[in-house]
């Protein structure tokens, strides 16, 4: 969209306060939200091809370089030309929770701290929680703190101004 002159572009917005930006006309604060959002959105899909792209250049080499020195996941380098490429693939951990149940029960049945080996949390799904009988309720408040989210606004034509 050609922007009159003066008129702030999403270029323009890291130069400018908070303030100012909240002080343009909501027309203008829809065209810069719309236009930066389907710039976000073809630069998330423009990033999505070249780690694809990266990944077929260098996925098998990493692996063999990766199976040369011993290792399964982390970080290796290697030399492209005039270039070193650094690939890092993370290892990610899942536990079965039934099964480490079960340990935490059989390291506690024989007399020891199950905290030494495993961090226990517990968590209340808030559905959950809200289908509680107000007796149970009353009991978990003081263990309960309520934080919110960051504000997320969207401005969009009305249905009779399009």
């Amino acid at each position: 969209m050609p922007y009159p002159e003066n008129t702030p572009t999403p270029d323009d917005l890291p130069d400018l306060s908070p303030q100012d930006i909240a002080g343009l006309p909501v027309e203008l604060l829809a065209v810069l939200q719309h236009e930066i959002d389907a710039r976000l959105k073809r630069d998330k899909a423009a990033k999505a091809r070249l780690d694809g792209a990266l990944t077929i250049r260098y996925g098998d080499r990493a692996a063999e370089e990766r199976q040369a020195v011993g290792k399964d996941t982390g970080t290796i380098r290697f030399d492209d030309g005039d270039f070193t490429v650094v690939a890092d693939l993370p290892k990610r951990v899942d536990w079965d929770q039934a099964q480490l149940t079960a340990m935490v029960e059989r390291i506690r049945a024989a007399g020891d701290d199950p905290a030494q080996y495993v961090d226990i949390a517990f968590k209340v799904p808030e559905r959950k929680y809200a289908a509680w009988p107000q007796a149970i309720r009353a009991g978990f408040e003081s263990a309960r703190t309520v934080k919110t989210g960051t504000l997320k606004v969207e401005i969009v034509p009305q249905e009779g101004d399009r």
